[in-house]
């Protein structure tokens, strides 16, 4: 499909997915009439759909996506066949926590592994979900904190693909030089991130029980409480029953650091020297080499080669479920592009752009196109080249708070749409590894995250009215 503006119109297809998505509870279907009703606009005819998923599905940003969702998914069932998350788990009951300190638990553990946005909200709402069924805490609520310390974390982080990605984008803008330039601006402006920085601290509060839950969530853990479902009636969980229901092999004794601890630390070493080493965390690798190292430590614990093999292949039907809604999400991203969505929503907001409302209008346009398309990254290659040089005509060239607030904004408000999202890869991986209701995971999610966002755009009206 060659790119296009369709103006006004292009904003239909992320329009159909959102409200479909909301109104049937089933993202599968309003992300193929979303894609289906866009192709037939876009002039492609029956065969546009099958020719739009051809040219997404072969991207390599998909094919890693997939990969790194589907070698979680057999690290997940390496875990649950040595008992490595159940003896975690009975670790944890042992110490018998309360539901709040569960949670806190919960917030911890996904700023942990915070180089990995797809990592993280996996591991949380794997290693947690058994505790928290237990505490009786809503599967909304686990996903939600387990989405809070995904994509929040990593944008803060210097040490992630995230700040690499998104100071690459500032060089040659300005006073931005050169890379060391582009990365001084990257750590100036972490102060002036406010939606990330505030979402963390937020759950945080909302996991200790500082702030108490309200509207949708309030009434999913009410549920949970007093009639012990952690999931709605009718709800479908994002994952598949392979790794939900999956024992551990009989007779083997748990043991928490060789098959749990040991393997995750693995990873982030691995991720964490090759990104110091490299400058680029090789985080698929990282996994591919603990798969080799679970699968032949389990051999030498007595699990047969068949039932190693078995247990892996589980693991990839588990992933399934989330890998159908990802090819679709990353279709509909493929299709708003190519008909000019985010740009339709920029051009609509440019001659509003004045130095004092400069910041807050970026971080909305951003926070728009990202909810819209569901990506963060396509949003920042969007925004960054339209709002930082702005910035720096409004500064005379000056590395100024204006300067680093719309940098910061350009990078919040795409972390708000990955954030909470139906279309985003990292709110589909949070609905998967807390094993819940997809659309039930956005709804009780969207009224905090939107509260964020409304700080968020507080803090760059103040500084764009201050710093002038």
């Amino acid at each position: 499909m060659e790119a296009m503006d369709l103006g006004i119109l292009s904003l239909v297809p992320a329009i159909i997915a959102i409200v479909l998505s909301f109104a049937t509870k089933n993202t599968v279907i309003a992300l193929m009439v979303a894609c289906i009703t866009g192709t037939l606009m876009a002039g492609e005819g029956l065969l546009g759909f099958p020719n739009l998923l051809k040219a997404s599905l072969g991207s390599s940003s998909f094919a890693w996506v997939m990969l790194l969702n589907t070698f979680i998914g057999i690290l997940v069932a390496f875990f649950r066949k040595t008992g490595a998350i159940q003896g975690f788990a009975e670790y944890i009951q042992n110490k018998h926590l309360s539901r709040r300190a569960i949670q806190l638990v919960a917030w911890f553990l996904g700023m942990f592994v915070y180089f990995s946005d797809s990592f993280s909200p996996l591991f949380v709402g794997t290693t947690m979900r058994g505790i928290s069924d237990k505490a009786k805490i809503s599967r909304e609520k686990l996903a939600y904190i387990a989405d809070s310390g995904a994509a929040p974390v990593s944008v803060l982080v210097p040490i992630t693909g995230w700040a690499a990605y998104l100071s690459g984008l500032a060089i040659g803008v300005g006073a931005i030089v050169t890379q060391e330039d582009a990365m001084g601006l990257f750590l100036k402006a972490i102060p002036y991130n406010f939606y990330a920085l505030f979402t963390i601290v937020f759950v945080g509060l909302i996991a200790g029980g500082v702030i108490k839950d309200f509207g949708p969530m309030k009434k999913a853990e009410d549920r949970a409480i007093n009639e012990g479902k952690v999931l709605r009636d009718g709800a479908i969980p994002l994952i598949g029953r392979e790794l939900t229901e999956m024992e551990s092999y009989p007779g083997l004794k748990p043991r928490v650091f060789l098959n749990f601890l040991l393997p995750v630390l693995m990873i982030i070493t691995i991720a964490m020297g090759t990104y110091l080493a490299l400058k680029s965390a090789k985080t698929m690798e990282a996994f591919l080499f603990v798969l080799i190292f679970m699968g032949v430590s389990m051999f030498f614990q007595g699990i047969p080669f068949n039932e190693i093999m078995d247990t892996a292949t589980n693991g990839i039907k588990g992933a399934v479920p989330a890998v159908v809604i990802l090819a679709l999400a990353y279709s509909i991203n493929t299709l708003s592009r190519n008909i000019g969505t985010a740009n339709y929503i920029v051009s609509v907001t440019e001659d509003f752009l004045t130095p004092q409302l400069l910041p807050a209008i970026v971080f909305i346009i951003a926070a728009i196109v990202a909810f819209s398309t569901g990506s963060s990254w396509g949003t920042f290659a969007i925004t960054m080249p339209i709002a930082l040089p702005l910035a720096f005509a409004f500064t005379g060239g000056a590395v100024t708070p204006l300067v680093m607030a719309s940098f910061a904004a350009v990078a919040g408000g795409g972390v708000f749409g990955d954030h909470c999202s139906p279309l985003s890869d990292t709110t589909i991986l949070a609905s998967t590894g807390a094993a819940a209701d997809h659309i039930d995971h956005v709804k009780t999610q969207l009224p905090y995250a939107l509260i964020c966002g409304g700080v968020a755009v507080a803090g760059y009206l103040a500084i764009g009215f201050i710093s002038l």
